[in-house]
């Protein structure tokens, strides 16, 4: 029998999905900034190692202790599917997509993780959530609509490596739901960027650039390891405690719209003509994956 995760979200944890939400869609100009100078696999390194020692400091801050030796291989196992894999996904399609297209189609994640409830009897479909699924993808549609980008066999490729990325996020976050039921959101985060950045170095050695790195793209990788991976990661943990995971991947329909705007804004990268209705329709996908009802939430907080 699934277990009964359709909790409506409060208006807390919905404003926290919307900010993380935020913070990842930046991540996506960020790579393209960093990538070409760092390469895919040395970039996956040294953000994981960057998220690591931010959150190893924070760790030793606040008193608390790495988790038991005993769940470490589960743990680096949760590392590999939600950092090591997408990442290098993610950096290898950056060489080639602009920073929109990689986080448009961030947007299949929440598919994945509806997928995997069902699979692993974590969640139950309900019609809700499936007309929320089309909704998203029609509203992410309208996000892309007729891009720049020609879509040759490279593009393709990359585009393919997005949705893989995606799907990562979207099984994943069963596992990681089911860490932060065993672990403290903190230590777990920490080892989870540890055990993948050592996971990552034999490859990142072998293949790390050699050419010297420029200033625009070491301050892309700090703002990548520190924040939008190290401490995001440790407080979608803690976010993810207290709602569904298919809830919590519902952030990638919001992604999108902040990854399209931030590429616009930092890196010239066009608008769409689809932008505000499909911005309209993703509010309404995430709405109804999450169990979200604003006007509910408001008239509660009035009484």
């Amino acid at each position: 029998m699934p277990a009964d995760n359709g909790l409506a979200m409060n208006g807390r944890q919905f404003t926290q999905l919307v900010l993380l939400s935020a913070v990842w869609g930046g991540s996506f100009p960020l790579i393209r900034v960093a990538v070409p100078a760092f390469g895919p696999i040395a970039m996956a390194c040294l953000r994981c190692a960057l998220a690591a020692l931010v959150l190893s400091a924070i760790m030793r801050w606040t008193r608390q202790a790495w988790p038991a030796r005993a769940h470490w291989r589960s743990l680096t196992g949760l590392g590999i599917l939600t950092l090591v894999v997408p990442f290098i996904l993610y950096n290898w399609a950056g060489l080639v997509l602009p920073a929109g297209y990689s986080a448009v189609l961030n947007a299949t994640a929440p598919m994945f993780g509806v997928l995997a409830g069902v699979m692993w009897a974590q969640e139950r479909f309900t019609p809700s959530k499936g007309v929320g699924c089309v909704l998203g993808f029609l509203g992410v549609t309208l996000l892309l609509g007729l891009g720049p980008v020609n879509p040759d066999l490279d593009v393709v490729l990359a585009a393919l490596a997005c949705v893989a990325a995606a799907g990562c996020y979207g099984f994943g976050a069963i596992f990681m739901k089911r860490a932060t039921l065993a672990h403290h959101a903190l230590p777990a985060s920490a080892l989870v960027h540890l055990t993948s950045a050592l996971v990552l170095v034999p490859a990142a050695v072998a293949t790390a650039p050699s050419q010297a790195v420029g200033m625009p793209a070491l301050l892309a990788l700090l703002v990548l390891g520190a924040f939008t991976s190290g401490f995001t990661y440790w407080i979608s943990m803690r976010l993810m405690r207290e709602i569904p995971a298919s809830a919590s991947t519902s952030s990638a329909f919001l992604i999108p719209l902040f990854g399209v705007s931030w590429g616009a804004l930092f890196l010239d990268e066009p608008l769409t003509a689809g932008l505000l209705p499909g911005v309209l329709l993703i509010l309404i996908a995430s709405a109804l994956l999450t169990g979200f009802n604003p006007f509910r939430t408001f008239q509660r907080s009035e009484h």
